[in-house]
């Protein structure tokens, strides 16, 4: 619609989500859209193909962090996983992902941090690279910077759930939050390096109440149609 000479839209454009399978920051953005019925169309960067999807140029110009996910909500892009949730959390608030009380709140986010600033960034795949491809560290030294990093954290969440009247079915209550959100693609990722889970039972326990929810199962990594 024109109005004055300057061009109205007044359709949004649809959102898309720029994704990777294996990607537990993408997983975490998906299980958001689940829950929360958001349909976004999904766009694959294959984090390994020919050196890395991420850094071909017209991607970059998106996201010149050169990671996923990257979300694209009328045509402007968000990046970072937890900064995308959140976003999403404020367009569509229901059903919310963060508890009514400001306590609340801030245990939610911490045990998310948890993961997505203290676990995440060290094992992350660029990280792993680095380690190998230009420190030349092995195969089995750069396996246990993995499992070690990974166990602390893994330790850490166990102990703040296990210890806290809080933890309900889920990390916080009976509903799921942005921690469970950030918990479930971090046990997936211990699974793949086969870490052992048995020392956090309570972590266990919140993934397999997680993982029943259509909108967890359906952000799976097997689930996606890049992981074909």
């Amino acid at each position: 619609m024109a109005r004055g000479g300057v061009q109205i839209r007044l359709e949004r454009l649809p959102m898309e989500l720029y994704t990777y399978f294996r990607s537990s920051a993408a997983y975490r953005v998906r299980i958001v859209l689940g829950l929360k019925g958001i349909t976004a169309e999904q766009h694959a960067i294959h984090l390994v193909r020919d050196g890395g999807e991420q850094h071909r140029e017209d991607y970059k110009a998106l996201n010149p962090s050169q990671l996923v996910p990257t979300l694209l909500d009328d045509g402007q892009a968000i990046t970072q996983s937890l900064a995308i949730c959140e976003y999403l959390e404020e367009r569509y608030p229901q059903p919310p992902l963060l508890p009514p009380d400001a306590l609340g709140r801030a245990r939610v986010r911490s045990l998310a941090l948890t993961v997505a600033c203290d676990m995440h960034p060290l094992n992350n795949l660029r990280v792993l690279q680095y380690l190998g491809n230009q420190l030349h560290i092995a195969d089995d030294a750069r396996n246990q910077w993995y499992r070690h990093w990974m166990e602390t954290g893994l330790q850490a969440l166990e102990t703040m759930l296990a210890k806290s009247a809080e933890t309900g079915r889920f990390c916080h209550g009976d509903t799921p939050t942005l921690a469970d959100i950030c918990l479930v693609p971090q046990l997936y990722n211990a699974r793949r390096y086969a870490i052992d889970l048995t020392p956090y039972p309570t972590l266990l326990d919140v993934d397999a109440a997680c993982c029943a929810l259509p909108a967890f199962a359906q952000a799976a990594p097997e689930r996606q149609p890049d992981a074909a």
